[in-house]
């Protein structure tokens, strides 16, 4: 059980990284401090293999309904797929993704939403970014830096930068779960921040990627325990210097068919770990959680508040 007595000793332990100040986030011409107002990125998938049914958008305007209905919840940006990230699913083509995910960014961009676009495909971030994206998640691994940092820089967009070990976050042969994932994040995270800063990439987040998936042996319950490890230590990785982002786990072998209070749940871990942008299917939830915490600050738990 997670515990006053965890959090304490856990703080103390790694107290100097605790304060550590991180950039703000840019995103086209906004800039969010986000630790003193996390954002929150609302998503859809276009994928009918999506596990999260509710997020699934079957059409563009269904899309583009949904990405209006996100921002308007509350979602500073509003992040689009078009293929699953679980491996056990179907792949979809370039040419299909370009079909699928252009027309969705033209529309909301168009109204005024910041778009990010979630893949490890150069052609397909190259198509989205000329649509009007201003973001790209990107889930691929190193391999694929070369190409995709200098298109970034070209459109001075943002980048999500997400901790793949494999290929891309459908490759899941290399991913281990650690009692302590934290030091080989840092060693890759600053290693991948470098790349992409000599490449001119100047907008930057990092996201630790507990929401890929894991080879078939390592079962639902090892995997939200190290998700919530992660989470909680999240403030670990400050010392990159950059805003954190998580993709919350929904963890359905754990909240059952109360799945969706489950982002809402791990809201709270990711706060106290932490976090400055929040990946979620649950916008409003998300938003309440966050609002709440903001609002119950360190003078409702002084003595005789």
């Amino acid at each position: 059980m997670i515990s006053l007595a965890h959090l304490t000793d856990l703080a103390r332990r790694f107290e100097c990284d605790l304060s550590l100040p991180v950039e703000p986030l840019r995103v086209g011409d906004r800039e969010i401090d986000v630790d003193t107002t996390p954002a929150i990125m609302g998503c859809i998938n276009l994928s009918p293999d999506s596990t999260y049914r509710e997020s699934v958008a079957t059409s563009t305007e269904s899309a583009v309904r949904k990405g209006r209905i996100l921002a308007a919840q509350g979602a500073d940006i509003v992040d689009i797929g078009a293929e699953s990230s679980n491996p056990r699913t179907g792949r979809v083509s370039v040419q299909e993704q370009v079909a699928a995910l252009v027309p969705v960014v033209k529309g909301l961009a168009s109204e005024g939403v910041a778009v990010s676009i979630e893949t490890y495909e150069p052609a397909v971030a190259r198509s989205c970014l000329e649509a009007g994206a201003l973001l790209l998640n990107y889930s691929g691994g190193p391999a694929s830096d070369g190409e995709m940092f200098p298109m970034l820089a070209d459109h001075e967009a943002t980048v999500v930068l997400c901790h793949v070990e494999g290929k891309n976050s459908r490759d899941v042969r290399a991913k281990g779960i650690e009692q302590d994932p934290i030091p080989r994040m840092l060693d890759y995270f600053e290693r991948r921040v470098d790349h992409a800063r000599s490449a001119g990439v100047d907008r930057i987040v990092i996201d630790p990627g507990i929401g890929f998936s894991h080879d078939r042996h390592i079962s639902a319950d090892a995997r939200v325990h190290y998700q919530g490890r992660a989470l909680l230590n999240t403030f670990r990785l400050r010392r990159i210097g950059l805003p954190i982002c998580h993709s919350l786990p929904h963890a359905f072998s754990l909240f059952e068919d109360e799945f969706r209070t489950a982002e809402g749940f791990f809201t709270v871990l990711a706060h106290l770990g932490g976090t400055g942008v929040y990946r979620t299917h649950e916008v409003p939830r998300t938003r309440a959680v966050l609002a709440a915490l903001r609002a119950l600050g360190p003078q409702s738990f002084a003595p005789g508040a």
